[in-house]
Parts: structure tokens; C-alpha cells; sequence
């Protein structure tokens, strides 16, 4: 199985934070890191550490897009506190659902949060990408 990640946190999450929730997400999904295949955030996190780091550890490239773009997408778990914070109601299911080029249902784990011995949260989502073999014709 493929999938995309869809990945949020507070402003000064610590990388082992956000590595930790993502690798809980993963399992919880029946994946590993060598699965994934896309990973994308909000473009508010453009410049968030662990993110970058996180990326540059595993070779991966993050899309980061803007609020309205993922306000768009239509999402299990739509939270008012995030639109306040961001301008979208979902960062990281909806960075999810873009990322993998997929609908709702392709999701593997929602909204899976975390919060670190620091107190900072981080929310990984996980969706699975559908991979249809192209035509010859």
C-alpha cells in the first residue's frame, strides 16, 4: 500500500514529537515509512522545523498549500478551533486527501494527535493513494 501524509503541529513542535506521531499513524494504518509516498502540510508551516527536518531525514518533498485550498476539501473531521488558528478547518486530513489525489474514503487514520512531553501537539492523517495502471492505448 502507498500512502500520503498529511501532517500538522503547534509552532515549535519538537521533531521527535512529530516523528513519533507519525509513526504511530503509521501503524495504526498497517504502513511503514518506506509506504509513503507524498506528504503535505498548510503553507502557514513552510518554515516549522521539525517538518523540514522530518521531510530531510526521510527524502521526502512536502506541498504545502494554502488555507482555501484545503479548506475545499471535504473532511471527516472539520474543527472550528483549527479554522480560527489556520483559516481552513482541516490541515492534515485535508493535506492528506490532496496529497494522496483522493476522496474521504481513502483515508486510513483520520486525525491522529499527539501531544509531546513538551506540551506541543502534532496531527498526522494517512490516505491511502490509489495507483491505476495506465492504459497503452
Amino acid at each position: 500500500m502507498k500512502v500520503a501524509l498529511g501532517l500538522g503541529c503547534d509552532r515549535g513542535t519538537p521533531l521527535p514529537t512529530l516523528a513519533r506521531a507519525v509513526d504511530q499513524a503509521l501503524a495504526a494504518a498497517g504502513a511503514t515509512l518506506a509506504d509513503v509516498v507524498a506528504v503535505a502540510s498548510i503553507d502557514l508551516k513552510a518554515d516549522e522545523t521539525a517538518l523540514l527536518e522530518l521531510a530531510a531525514r526521510h527524502g521526502w518533498h512536502i506541498t504545502f498549500h494554502p488555507a482555501a485550498t484545503l479548506a475545499a476539501v471535504a473532511v471527516p473531521n472539520p474543527s472550528e478551533t483549527v479554522r480560527r488558528h489556520t483559516g481552513t478547518p482541516s490541515v492534515s486530513e485535508a493535506a492528506a486527501l490532496l496529497a494522496a489525489g483522493a476522496a474521504q474514503d481513502a483515508l486510513r487514520v483520520e486525525k491522529h494527535r499527539l501531544r509531546g512531553p513538551d506540551g506541543r501537539n502534532a496531527t498526522v492523517s494517512v490516505a491511502e493513494v490509489s495507483l491505476t495502471p495506465c492504459s497503452p492505448y
